[in-house]
């Protein structure tokens, strides 16, 4: 048996991290995929593994991670533990990166993908509420919001505009048409 890896993919500001944790919650055959990121870990947000550039590269090397890709002048590493876990019939799931898609297909030949999205008006004012980001950097994810996927990319698209609990019940219903 062999579990899924469901990757949540979408704008800054969509909502992913607080999508997913209330999947997990909802959902007892989801298991959180903890990244591992090059940013402090008081910075907020999800709960991710922090570390400095360099032992991130040194983890890269050493084949510590399943994925990994660079963006926002950050990098992001999903730890290779997630093939274990999958093997054992777990489905994980893992907030991505758009551009790593077709990588994660290639690797996972269970990959299903949320994409996430949300009004303009609610993607800015999720941005400036977390206070991660200036106004020109905020302007610079808006501008990048509406970015597709990759070519043979199949997502479940799911609207993270109004409640919470909304989004989880649908994207849940999506991965689990037939709830035991």
């Amino acid at each position: 048996m062999t579990g899924r890896l469901i990757a949540v993919v979408g704008p800054s500001g969509v909502g992913k991290d607080s999508v997913m944790a209330g999947m997990a919650r909802a959902e007892p055959r989801l298991a959180l995929v903890r990244r591992v990121i090059t940013r402090a870990e008081d910075a907020g947000g999800e709960d991710f593994d922090g570390v400095d550039r360099a032992t991130f590269d040194r983890m890269r090397d050493a084949g510590a991670f399943a994925l990994w890709w660079a963006a926002h002048d950050l990098h992001y590493g999903i730890p290779v533990s997630v093939e274990k876990a999958l093997a054992s019939g777990q489905d994980c799931v893992a907030n991505l990166s758009r551009g790593v898609l077709v990588q994660a297909q290639a690797r996972f030949a269970h990959l299903q993908v949320i994409s996430l999205v949300a009004r303009p008006e609610v993607l800015a004012e999720r941005l400036a509420e977390r206070g991660r980001e200036s106004r020109t950097q905020i302007a610079e994810r808006l501008a990048r919001a509406g970015s597709g996927l990759p070519a043979g990319i199949a997502a479940h698209e799911v609207d993270n505009s109004g409640a919470l609990q909304d989004t989880v019940t649908t994207a849940l219903a999506r991965l689990y048409p037939v709830r035991a």
